[in-house]
Formats: C-alpha cells, structure tokens, sequence
C-alpha cells in the first residue's frame, strides 16, 4: 500500500465530516487507507461518521489519550509505505497526495514534508513553515517582537528546504517515522510536531515544504490564544529544550516568566470577526433553505466575478471540487475582505471561520 492517512479526532464531528470527503476524493487514484483515531469524543463523531464512511478505518479511545499517544496508535496499524498525519479540521485538494507522491521521489533522503495551509478566510497561515525555535526566537514570536519564528526563506507558493513542519499536515515514509520513535508522548498537545521535525533533522534526514499544493486548516496556530493554549505551549518547549537542548536555571525561569506574561497578553487580546454584509452562494441551483436561514437575500451565481468587498462566499460542495474552492478561496481573499462558508455535499450544514484567530464554527441548517 502506498500511502495510510492518520487523522486524530476529538469533539469535531462536522470539520470531519468534510475533511473526509476531502480526504477520499484525494485518494480515489492512490493506494490509501484512512485511519481515523477518536480520543474519547463526546459528539457522536465515531457513531455518526462510521456508518456514512463505512471505507474507513475508526478506532474509538476509551479516554483522551493526547495527540501523541494518538497518533501513533494509528501509524502503529497502518500499512502504507508513507503516512500522512492530518488534522481533522482540515481540507485538501483532490491532487494533493499526488503531488506529493511524485515530489518525494525526487528526494530520497527527505524527513518530513509539509504543504501551504491557509485559515478559514484563505489566507496563509505562516506556521506552514518555521525554523528550529531556539529560546530566543520562540519568545520573540510570542511577543511580536519579530518573525524570525518562521522559515521565511521560503516564500507560500515555493518548494524549498525547511527545519519544523507544522502537525496539522505532516507526510512522511513511514518506516522513518518508526525510526526516529514517531511523536514523543511526553507531549499531550503541542511541540510534538517540532520535536519530531527537529529529531529528523538530527537523524540527518532534511524536511520540506512543499508550496505548490493548499490546504485549509480551520484552527490555524492563532486560534483560540487562552490562557490553556499558553501554558500548554510554554510547557511543551520546556519539555523540548530540557530535551534536545541544555537546560539551566536561566531557560527555566524565562519559560515561566513567559508563562505568567502570556496570561497577561490573552486576557487583553480581543478576537477580531468579519460581519459580513451581503451572501454570495457559488453554485449553479439557488437553495431556499439557505435563504431561509440566513434571512437575507442571496447572490446566486456559478462563478466568482463581481464578489462585493465585505461580502460572505458560500461555496456549494456539490458544483465545485475541493481544490477549486481553496483556489478560489485564496485569489478572493488577496484583494477584499471576505468570509467564506462551505456547503458540503449531502450535508444540512455550512462550515467555515468568519476570524483568523477563531476556531472555526458551524451552521446547522433545518430541514425542509
């Protein structure tokens, strides 16, 4: 088998739902499976979405074991001879495993590879790509000091040579994977990816980015800056520096400065959102229901021309192919500030992020 797709499920029944649409269609020409490893979810996600994905594989957790833990559960069963760890909020385009598949062969001593991850407004997320994050440059990042954080020798739409892919894409062989010991369970939530990035790098493996496909990530790395995320990334590079780096007195009292002042900083933050002023449904049939819903009136149209400034795009799941709403997505976003929703096929329910900092959200549509 050529490749096995491990997606770690908790509590998102409906961003699963269309990340597997998405999924399978980017595997109907590729010897795939899927694995999807729930964490003790409470929304119904594995009962819901294991009789309408009966071609997938479930494995129901009876606790939350953490993303590490979880994770490897599913590479430890997979069969593929390259593994995909992907986030379950996420949405690939129907070319992406190919692409992929064909870069790697030209890179036989290649680690990790991640590909270009926009957030639910289309815009790139620049976590995509970083450098090693070293004391220093981790806090910078923190505190908008600077962006040295991220890889940006690289420029979105390029290929090139990074240190740190990000966990919410992460394509690999997997007898590599195994190699190095997979994700360090000592991690519960955050700094896994980096640590694994970072042990490739030592093992002299060379990861990269690959920039010529796109992937929506609805909880991108500004999502939802509480003060849990904080503690738990504060306490995730400490766990990484005690790791692979010297740890002193100095290191230690940084990180927890850095705790108690993160605090500080989410309180004050705010989270910016996009009221949007008029719909657009990007479709080739107008839906009453959607109208109805919404109470507004609804632009209906099969292309994407005279979209006003301030506007929501609703896409239609069952007129356009993923790969052609991302691209949409991205060439809309780069000049008018939009929202943007997905309506997807043989559901009763929009999805999408009307804020780069949200975690993305979820309109239950009634039934006719």
């Amino acid at each position: 088998m050529e490749l096995s797709i491990i997606i770690l499920n908790y509590n998102v029944k409906y961003f699963l739902d269309i990340c597997l649409k998405s999924v399978i269609a980017a595997t109907s020409n590729v010897d795939a499976e899927i694995i999807v490893v729930d964490n003790h979810s409470t929304d119904g996600s594995v009962t819901t979405l294991e009789q309408k994905f009966p071609e997938v594989i479930f494995i129901a957790n009876a606790t939350n074991l953490g993303f590490s833990k979880g994770n490897n559960q599913g590479v430890k069963i997979a069969k593929g001879n390259h593994v995909c760890i992907l986030n379950p909020d996420t949405v690939v385009a129907e070319d992406t495993f190919l692409k992929l598949l064909k870069f790697v062969k030209t890179k036989p001593n290649f680690g990790v590879v991640g590909c270009k991850l926009v957030d639910g407004t289309g815009r790139f997320l620049p976590e995509s790509k970083r450098n090693v994050p070293i004391i220093e440059r981790a806090l910078k990042k923190l505190y908008g000091i600077d962006n040295t954080y991220y890889a940006n020798h690289v420029e979105p739409d390029a290929v090139g040579e990074v240190d740190i892919l990000v966990g919410a894409f992460m394509f690999m062989k997997k007898k590599i994977y195994d190699q190095v010991g997979g994700f360090d369970e000592d991690y519960f939530m955050y700094g896994e990816d980096i640590d694994l990035s970072y042990k490739l790098l030592k093992s002299g493996f060379q990861n990269y980015y690959f920039g010529k496909t796109t992937c929506i990530h609805y909880k991108g790395e500004s999502t939802v800056r509480n003060n849990s995320y904080y503690k738990r990334f504060f306490g995730a590079m400490k766990i990484f520096y005690n790791k692979h780096f010297k740890s002193n007195f100095v290191i230690d009292a940084v990180i927890m400065i850095g705790i108690h002042l993160s605090y500080l900083i989410s309180k004050q933050s705010e989270v910016y959102k996009i009221e949007p002023v008029c719909y657009f449904f990007i479709s080739d049939i107008e839906n009453l229901n959607l109208k109805t819903h919404l109470k507004q009136e609804i632009f209906v149209q099969n292309h994407i021309q005279n979209i006003k400034d301030g506007a929501e795009v609703i896409f239609n799941g069952s007129f356009l192919n993923h790969k052609k709403i991302i691209e949409s997505m991205e060439k809309l976003s780069l000049n008018k500030t939009l929202t943007f929703k997905i309506f997807p096929e043989n559901t009763n329910f929009l999805i999408g992020s009307n804020s780069v900092r949200d975690a993305g959200n979820v309109i239950q549509l009634k039934d006719n």
